[in-house]
């Protein structure tokens, strides 16, 4: 036999159930030259994420080789709730997620989607090192709308130096210097 719950018990029972967070962005450091091997696994368990890949053409002694690096190499975009990190951690080669005071710390998902959108559409992209200092300026228009970054001039071309402060890398993106606004 059922019990029976007066209405202000079954308010006091609802409120009280917990919700499962929702899932998000994270940043996954995983083991040296690992990313790859990572996001198969990922895929095999059908865990959300985003690697994103650059060519790179190495030399050889004989030879020319065209290679796919990770264009944030230790790191991978996990997209999870941290209800189900255990899952993640559990596969070889990721280490930890970035965390701060413990707790693994979500990246803004308009970032993310605005990076991928702009690789989707062919943007030119490697890796690039860190800057904290340097012209900081906002992109008005094409792929990369709303993004924010330091503007580098490499020969005849603009780039723009997207960097992501959660996980200390930085992507060089070529971009038509009438597409940015100077920031204040």
């Amino acid at each position: 036999m059922g019990t029976l719950l007066s209405p202000s018990t079954e308010i006091a029972a609802s409120t009280n159930r917990v919700e499962s967070p929702p899932a998000e962005w994270y940043a996954l450091y995983t083991c040296s030259r690992h990313e790859k091997q990572v996001a198969a696994q990922l895929q095999q368990r059908d865990i959300g994420f985003f690697l994103p890949l650059y060519a790179s053409v190495r030399r050889w002694k004989d030879r020319r080789v065209s290679l796919q690096l990770p264009l944030f190499p230790g790191y991978i975009l996990v997209y999870t709730s941290l209800q189900h990190r255990i899952d993640v951690l559990n596969i070889p080669g990721a280490v930890r997620f970035v965390s701060f005071n413990g707790r693994p710390v979500a990246l803004p998902e308009s970032d993310l989607l605005r990076l991928r959108s702009g690789l989707d559409k062919g943007l030119r992209a490697q890796p690039h090192p860190y800057l904290k200092v340097g012209h900081r300026v906002r992109v008005r228009s094409g792929p990369l709308a709303g993004t924010e970054g330091i503007l580098l001039r490499k020969k005849d071309q603009f780039r723009l130096i997207v960097s992501i402060d959660l996980i200390m890398r930085s992507v060089a993106v070529d971009i038509d210097a009438a597409d940015v606004e100077p920031l204040g």
